[in-house]
């Protein structure tokens, strides 16, 4: 049996992902409420989890040279 947990790693990070979140959000055009999201639709929300991704990738790989 699998055992998945939703427990953070760095739970000091959140704040910090959090205030990423948003400030990615307003640069797809996407406007996020604070708390509850429900209504957000499935495309808006890969937008902001996918540009997260893609500018994470790119600061890990400048981190690299």
């Amino acid at each position: 049996m699998a055992n998945y947990s939703n427990k953070k790693l760095v739970p000091e990070a959140m704040t910090a992902l959090d205030k990423f979140k948003y400030e990615v959000a307003s640069e797809v055009g996407v406007n996020l409420k604070d708390g509850y999201n429900g209504d957000l639709s499935s495309r808006d929300a890969g937008k902001i989890g996918g540009q997260m991704v893609k500018k994470m990738i790119e600061q890990a790989e400048r981190n690299m040279k």
